[in-house]
């Protein structure tokens, strides 16, 4: 099956209100072509699961510029300080999650599990709102999966198939991401004929992967 497509077609699929998880660890690895194309539709009310807030004029960043996002789930936002200066404002919804617990809520979307017990937040404002669970005498909180309604990734090579090979740190947030979304859409360096990509170069199988995109 070829999934091959361009990217006005891709695009297209993003609705308002959407939540979508972006690949990418301060921008590196975050498709900016799709970026610019949501910015240019001017899709607005959308959930963005992303590592960080990108920069103001780079990655998520160019969406929180232009008011297209309502809620952020992140683990940082440092970098953007529009996006501080929106959490604080209530302009923008922002939940802020400890990296590793991030990462892995998106593993549990993907894998079917119904979240994870983790000691990090035990005692601090991360542990507001959820369930403690004790076991030998050591408090644990239950962390929920995270899924979206579209994940956008940014790969190094594709072939039509959408098996994806990420290229060095690239390879961050994306690979979870590719699991846990009803609709993966991948921006590529390069689309390579069917058989080209060695099975063990393979990090995303194309199995998760709807749309494939050559930016």
């Amino acid at each position: 099956m070829n999934k091959v497509t361009s990217l006005d077609a891709a695009v297209n699929l993003i609705k308002d209100g959407s939540s979508i998880m972006v690949g990418g660890f301060m921008a590196a690895g975050t498709p900016e072509p799709i970026m610019d194309a949501l910015v240019e539709r001017g899709v607005k009310d959308l959930t963005i699961i992303c590592n960080d807030a990108g920069y103001p004029d780079k990655g998520v960043g160019k969406l929180i510029a232009r008011g297209q996002v309502k809620h952020l789930i992140a683990t940082h936002i440092g970098l953007n300080p529009l996006a501080g200066k929106l959490m604080t404002s209530g302009e923008m919804k922002v939940d802020l999650i400890p990296q590793g617990t991030f990462a892995e809520r998106i593993r549990c979307g993907g894998f079917g599990l119904g979240g994870f017990l983790t000691p990090t937040g035990v005692g601090t404002i991360v542990a507001e709102g959820k369930q403690v669970i004790t076991i030998d005498g050591r408090d644990y909180l239950l962390e929920l999966p995270l899924k979206a309604d579209v994940a956008l990734l940014k790969a190094h090579k594709a072939d039509p198939n959408g098996n994806l090979v990420y290229r060095r740190s690239t390879r961050n947030f994306n690979v979870p991401m590719a699991t846990a979304a009803e609709t993966v859409i991948a921006l590529v360096d390069e689309v390579v004929e069917t058989g080209a990509i060695d099975p063990d170069e393979v990090h995303t199988p194309g199995i998760f992967v709807d749309h494939v995109v050559k930016g």
